[in-house]
């Protein structure tokens, strides 16, 4: 049997998005600061679990998306913005590294929420 963990998390800032082009320096900066916000609230979020099995030898990621609208979305965008909570998961001591010997990052999937956007993570222990 594995082991789970759900992860839930504000929706990324747009300015994560690998379509989203940063031209000056300012936005440069806001960006470093939306990687860093989302990389230490996905450390924090998996720390106060308290996982007593940690490390775990592989994960496998779900992430779902939950927006407030319908309409037609980007997997792969999608996918990009969440690399600073992949490091996050790194960062808390969850697994030794996000790279495809440590974790499987699964296609995201897509619903609505209009009360409470958001991403939830779905971590299973592979391993």
């Amino acid at each position: 049997m594995s082991e789970t963990l759900t992860i839930v998390l504000k929706l990324p800032a747009r300015i994560l998005s690998p379509n989203c082009m940063v031209g000056s320096i300012g936005g440069r900066f806001m960006k470093a600061a939306a990687t860093k916000k989302l990389r230490r609230l996905t450390k924090e979020a998996v720390e106060s679990e308290d996982i007593q099995t940690a490390p775990w030898g592989f994960v496998t990621v779900y992430p779902t998306f939950y927006h407030a609208t319908k309409r037609r979305r980007d997997e792969d965008n999608h996918q990009g913005m969440l690399k600073a909570a992949y490091d996050g998961i790194v960062d808390a001591g969850l697994i030794a590294d996000d790279d495809s010997k440590h974790m499987s990052k699964q296609p995201p999937t897509f619903l609505t929420d209009k009360v409470n956007p958001r991403v939830d993570l779905l971590l299973v222990r592979d391993r």
